[in-house]
């Protein structure tokens, strides 16, 4: 008889690890699990696949995708995961690849906890109401933390990956930020450049010249990154940016934008009334009648908090 030959698969995402997972949900744990259950049953482990920090909900995840192409190319007979929802936690993909491709390719689908098992026709149903389980999950989790984002940023929480130029994040708090005694004073000059007259393009030539980095630069050198491109010139889109962000005077404005929808990444921008606004929740760098001042160089209408006092 022919050994069969499976693949393993693994996922953790940063929901499991936001949530307090369990260590028996760990990559080392799900990996020992599957491979004692695959010798078990006679099979030879054809690779490993893991995917870290990626959500059920994506396609898009590395090791998932190798593991399909090497799958319609007949690399391996068998799928092994933990549970169903390890390999997706969308019920698109689930029927896709469970009840219409898997089988094309002669590949059966099999999970340990959950007892899916492809090979069944009796225990479609079950896969099918699994999969609507997994993806409603998703669904409520991914608004619960939409709830807590939006209670953080009515507090004035910060909630960006990177603080903006000129400041950094607390180190005992990553939600407030506190000045950058390195890029506050460039965002002092900046400022000071445009309103003696000279333009955003004028000025980002000048910071350049003076080899002052880019915030991308300082971003890269911090390891802030994480592998964006970086860019070595000022741009005058960068300095307007700077001379239009309500954030220098001490105030934070999120929500500027929201997801489409919890199984997308795309975003879409929302109007203004529904931003979240929260004034005087750190430092100012630059005083409210500059900033105004810029503004009405700039012909722009400000928000109203920016019209409030001096």
């Amino acid at each position: 008889m022919k050994e069969e030959l499976a693949a393993i698969y693994c996922r953790l995402s940063v929901e499991d690890t936001d949530r307090g997972v369990e260590e028996s949900e760990s990559i080392q744990n799900q990996r020992a699990m599957l491979v004692s259950y695959a010798e078990k049953q006679g099979w030879q482990i054809y690779d490993v696949y893991i995917d870290e920090d990626y959500s059920g909900l994506r396609e898009d995840r590395p090791a998932f995708q190798r593991m399909l192409q090497d799958a319609a190319k007949g690399c391996f007979s068998v799928i092994l995961c933990k549970t169903q929802s390890r390999f997706t936690r969308n019920a698109v993909t689930a029927e896709r690849y469970l009840h219409e491709r898997f089988p094309r390719w002669g590949i059966r689908f099999v999970t340990v906890v959950d007892h899916v098992d492809t090979a069944f026709r009796g225990n479609k149903k079950a896969r099918q109401i699994n999969s609507l389980v997994n993806e409603w999950y998703s669904e409520e989790l991914s608004e619960n933390i939409r709830a807590v984002f939006r209670r953080k940023m009515e507090q004035g929480q910060f909630l960006g990956n990177y603080a903006p130029y000129g400041y950094r994040k607390a180190p005992d708090d990553r939600h407030r930020l506190i000045i950058d005694p390195e890029t506050a004073p460039v965002v002092k000059e900046i400022y000071a450049l445009y309103l003696a007259g000279l333009s955003c393009k004028m000025i980002a030539m000048r910071l350049t010249a003076q080899g002052i980095p880019t915030p991308s630069q300082m971003k890269k050198w911090r390891g802030e990154d994480m592998g964006r491109k970086e860019c070595i010139r000022w741009s005058a889109g960068t300095v307007r940016r700077i001379l239009r962000n309500p954030v220098y005077l001490g105030h934070m404005v999120q929500g500027k934008e929201e997801k489409i929808s919890f199984k997308e990444k795309k975003t879409r921008e929302l109007p203004e009334n529904r931003w979240y606004v929260v004034e005087n929740t750190h430092e100012a760098i630059i005083k409210k009648d500059k900033f105004n001042e810029v503004g009405r160089m700039m012909g722009e209408k400000r928000r109203s908090f920016c019209q409030k006092g001096t």
